[in-house]
């Protein structure tokens, strides 16, 4: 299983504040941390000096650290590509590359004697990775991850980020994108309108994007870009990043019966392998609950997204459990008792027949 991350940005913040929010992540099991030297000014002892305390208490907490650089930061402190011993002193894990070199530095950099890890971009949609993969890189050591945009409708189209993503993934290499939450404040630069890889995750609250990822299924970690989340955010992204499958939120109807509801959200669901263009099924519940009442009730004309159960008018179907796909008409045997939370029926287009998935109230 991959990672989860937060964000920190000392020289926008105090050590107390990263020291806190760092304690939140990691008692909910988050296990990276990013930084970035991008925007520092001053030598290279102050340079230290200010990221050094909330570097170090991530590491006495077992997170990995990882931070952001490019070829121009190496000339202001006076580093070379083949001695990496600065980032070593600095208690980080690995760097992130925002730009690159010509390929051959970077797998040198694989090499370095510190175990660094050496994190490049993900997002260009070049062939630089391809390059870098040339040279003999140590694969262990060499991460991919993408960009953050802090400019709304910036951010990368889906098309673009799984055209990118392929090409890590083609060489196995550990993956990493960033999301946003949606009650943090800030990033590593004055202005944002929040922090993610996916312009179509913007607005989406945090379990909710890490659902998408998990269900797009190639991505290893996934890093909260801008900062503080809040722990109620924590928390629903941990729970939906370690669930043991998808959870789909759903509202019910007030009209629904208690059997109805327990067919909802008493059972693990299964998508029915040979699949209808009109409905996902699961027909589980119909032979679970046989021998219960399912009378007719609000059986109004359906749409994408309804939450159906067949009452007694359909004979054997009788208590099966559906989500609309498509608009149908009604006569009268199914009843429509829910429907998918608006931000999560996109999730539907992603779910995969014969896989297991979990309801839950919205």
């Amino acid at each position: 299983m991959g990672k989860l991350g937060i964000s920190i940005y000392p020289e926008r913040s105090n050590f107390e504040a990263d020291r806190a929010y760092l304690d939140l992540a990691h008692q909910y099991g988050f296990k990276r941390v990013f930084t970035s030297l991008l925007e520092i000014t001053g030598e290279k002892d102050e340079v230290l000096a200010n990221f050094r305390r909330p570097i170090d208490y991530a590491n006495q907490l077992g997170m990995e650290v990882m931070i952001d650089i490019n070829p121009a930061l190496f000339e202001q402190l006076d580093i070379s590509y083949d001695d990496l011993s600065f980032f070593k002193e600095l208690g980080a894990d690995g760097i992130r590359l925002d730009l690159g070199f010509t390929g051959a530095e970077e797998a040198q950099m694989t090499r370095n004697p510190y175990g660094l890890k050496i994190e490049i971009n993900m997002s260009s949609g070049t062939n630089y990775v391809d390059n870098i993969m040339s040279y003999s890189p140590d694969r262990s050591h060499l991460y991919g991850s993408h960009n953050f945009y802090p400019h709304r409708y910036t951010g990368l189209s889906y098309e673009h980020f799984m055209t990118c993503t392929e090409k890590f993934n083609h060489y196995r290499l550990n993956t990493m994108a960033f999301i946003n939450s949606q009650t943090a404040t800030f990033g590593p630069w004055p202005t944002q309108d929040g922090l993610c890889s996916l312009e179509d995750q913007r607005e989406l609250s945090l379990a909710t994007q890490v659902k998408w990822y998990k269900l797009m299924d190639n991505i290893d970690d996934l890093t909260i870009a801008n900062a503080y989340a809040s722990e109620e955010e924590l928390k629903a992204m941990a729970d939906a990043f370690f669930a043991e499958m998808p959870e789909i939120k759903i509202v019910p109807r007030e009209s629904a019966t208690a059997n109805e509801l327990a067919c909802l959200f008493d059972n693990i669901h299964s998508y029915r392998g040979d699949r209808s263009a009109y409905m996902l099924r699961s027909t589980q519940t119909r032979v679970k609950y046989k021998d219960e009442a399912f009378p007719a009730h609000d059986t109004d004309q359906i749409q994408r997204g309804d939450v159906l159960i067949d009452n007694e008018g359909y004979g054997q179907y009788k208590g099966e459990t559906q989500i609309a796909l498509k608009p149908m008409r009604n006569d009268g045997r199914v009843n429509v008792v829910g429907r998918v939370s608006d931000d999560e029926l996109f999730l539907l287009d992603y779910l995969k027949p014969w896989s297991s998935f979990r309801l839950t109230r919205a």
